[in-house]
């Protein structure tokens, strides 16, 4: 990641808790006009306010006072007691005085006292768990990956973003981009919240041709507006366009463009797509339960066509983040339509997942290939969520996920930076036993990652155990590991485990009996705060009592992938840590497994097991990773 510059505080800060006027005034006067007001008067503004943040406390209101569209009311978890970190407050350039109110903060709040004004932040310092060459912002939160685009050499990775602490709110677009998927450089925020409410999911087109009327070559964010007007949430598509590339965006002046027509509350996060055969664009958007259909000729007015999804696959749940594009089958050769469906909750392993379906489509309905109760993963870990894909890549078609599950997304050890994506990875369909399936491979560029071979001393066959207590020493859980084995006809059960010297450990293993692969991770370190997770009531599709999940809290448990998806008796295992997670790819992608993991001490221990019988060990590869 891109440092951003260094912080430096101002010395000069001068405070005062005052009513009266000053021949010489403060660079920054706090006043009390009333019990539940506080107006903070900056005379000598510099580029941020930097505030104090302490998570557990509850949200204040905090705005600048202006008269631009996002100078609106947020909602901030300022200091009273003690800090856990700053966050900065960006100040209007150019202009002195500036104001800024707060409502509802105690008067004792420590935030009064220790409030800076800086021209510069540190995001630096980095949180232990953060990963080492995952995506991430520079700090605060992140969930769902938002509007990613590729134009000119370059990826752009928008995100739901709260840049004023490390828990869900204040949703803006945040903005990163890179020429290999691998170095991501951090930029301005892209699009803020206004006075239409928080900036959710969405999605980014390239407008050749100028259809929308901004010219050719025009970036369009199709992002939805949410807020809440007499206590009901309220939900509407909006547009916003950029002539830079993608740097900078135009909210349109007929916002919102699309609202729903039956008053449905929960109305998010468009997708939109080219489809030739009609020679118009299609916009798909999550209704409830269901995905809906709309056409337009000019980007800007859209026509409803139909809906999918009522009754279909894992029930009760909730439709969000979709995506929608077409895959050749590797197996058979055919094309096919594929909808990608995040749904919270519906998880098999609790809370929110990513499924997916295969079928046809002719410009009016999509038509799946598989019953109403069938459900598809694509990961079958408990973190990964809000999965889509870039426009205008070609012939590829390459995903990236929030990893993190919305029962203890807020709660994760993490302290100033919470969220972290996936792997990019390219998504592929194939056919077994004559169904469809989508596969995810980690795409070709993450190879670069590879900093060093590390000499593994193994035999070519595995009995009962292999232990090698120092094979990841040094690698400070940033690695990939590569195994090729085949177990013998007798052979139960072949797994390796992942350890350290405090008695974390990651078991992975293949259960023959059972026919699945399983990542357990109730030892895998912290785990405590999966007690603390938000179950949804509603939620029926739930394994926590089925054999062989070992379910100990809504985080301590383990996940699994039928082995029915690979194909012959080898099996080729590529894992990714990356300090708090685990990414797992079987048979070339055909299962996929991300889970989140927060081992107190980086994993030292490397061993290998086979039960019932000997494991055949083709290759075993282990790299460092890096940036």
């Amino acid at each position: 990641m891109r440092k951003l510059t260094a912080l430096l505080f101002s010395p000069l800060l001068a405070l005062s808790i005052s009513c009266s006027k000053r021949s010489n005034p403060p660079a920054m006067e706090i006043l009390h006009p009333n019990d539940t007001l506080t107006r903070i008067e900056i005379n000598s503004p510099q580029r941020y306010l930097l505030l104090p943040i302490e998570e557990s406390q509850p949200e204040v209101q905090v705005r600048l006072v202006g008269d631009r569209p996002e100078d609106t009311w947020l909602d901030i978890r300022l200091a009273v007691d003690s800090i856990d970190y700053y966050v900065p407050l960006a100040l209007p350039e150019g202009k002195s005085p500036t104001t800024v109110e707060i409502i509802g903060l105690d008067r004792k709040a420590i935030s009064y006292e220790k409030m800076q004004l800086a021209d510069t932040f540190d995001t630096s310092a980095k949180d232990y768990y953060c990963p080492a060459y995952h995506h991430s912002p520079a700090y605060g939160w992140m969930n769902d990956p938002n509007g990613m685009i590729y134009k000119d050499g370059v990826y752009h990775l928008y995100y739901q973003y709260n840049p004023y602490g490390s828990k869900w709110g204040n949703m803006y677009w945040g903005h990163s981009s890179s020429r290999d998927l691998i170095h991501w450089e951090h930029h301005d925020l892209a699009l803020a919240r206004d006075t239409l409410g928080h900036i959710f999911s969405g999605s980014a087109i390239l407008d050749k041709q100028g259809t929308a009327g901004f010219g050719k070559d025009a970036i369009l964010a199709y992002y939805t507006a949410h807020n809440t007007h007499a206590g009901k949430q309220w939900q509407a598509q909006c547009l916003a366009y950029s002539l830079d590339n993608g740097k900078t965006f135009t909210k349109y002046a007929g916002n919102p463009i699309l609202t729903p027509f039956d008053g449905v509350s929960d109305f998010r996060d468009p997708k939109v797509f080219w489809y030739a055969p009609e020679k118009s664009w299609y916009m798909i958007v999550s209704a409830d339960k269901e995905m809906r259909f709309y056409r337009s000729q000019d980007l800007k007015k859209w026509d409803y066509v139909s809906a999918f999804g009522e009754g279909y696959g894992a029930r009760p749940n909730q439709f969000e983040c979709p995506d929608f594009f077409q895959l050749t089958d590797e197996t058979t050769g055919k094309e096919k339509w594929v909808m990608i469906v995040n749904i919270n909750p519906g998880c098999a392993f609790g809370g929110s997942a990513t499924e997916y379906f295969v079928g046809s489509f002719d410009g009016k309905e999509f038509v799946p290939e598989t019953a109403p109760e069938i459900a598809h993963w694509l990961d079958f870990g408990k973190d990964h969520y809000a999965l889509v894909t870039f426009h205008n890549t070609g012939a590829r078609t390459i995903g990236i996920p929030w990893v993190s599950n919305w029962q203890y997304a807020n709660v994760t050890p993490f302290k100033q930076t919470r969220g972290t994506n996936g792997l990019p990875r390219d998504l592929f369909l194939f056919t077994k036993d004559g169904t469809s399936y989508v596969g995810a491979r980690p795409s070709k560029e993450v190879e670069a990652l590879r900093k060093e071979q590390v000499s593994l001393s193994l035999p070519q066959s595995i009995g009962e155990e292999v232990r090698l207590s120092d094979a990841l020493k040094g690698l400070e859980d940033s690695f990939e590991l590569e195994l090729e084995l085949t177990p013998a006809a007798k052979t139960t059960r072949v797994g390796l485990v992942l350890s350290n010297e405090l008695g974390d450990e990651l078991p992975i293993y293949l259960d023959l009996e059972k026919e699945r692969i399983t990542m357990d991770r109730t030892k895998s370190g912290l785990i405590d705060f999966g007690t603390k997770a938000t179950p949804h009531d509603r939620e029926s599709n739930d394994w926590r009592d089925r054999d062989g999940v070992n379910y100990q809290n809504d985080f301590a448990i383990a996940t699994w992938a039928p082995l029915s998806l690979c194909t012959g008796k080898t099996y080729k295992l590529r894992l990714f840590v990356d300090r708090s997670m685990a990414e797992l790819f079987v048979q070339g992608g055909r299962i996929a497994m991300t889970n989140l993991i927060f081992p107190r001490k980086p994993y030292s221990t490397l061993r290998l097991y086979s039960e019932g019988g000997a494991t055949q060990l083709h290759s075993a590869k282990l790299y460092r990773l890096g940036l």
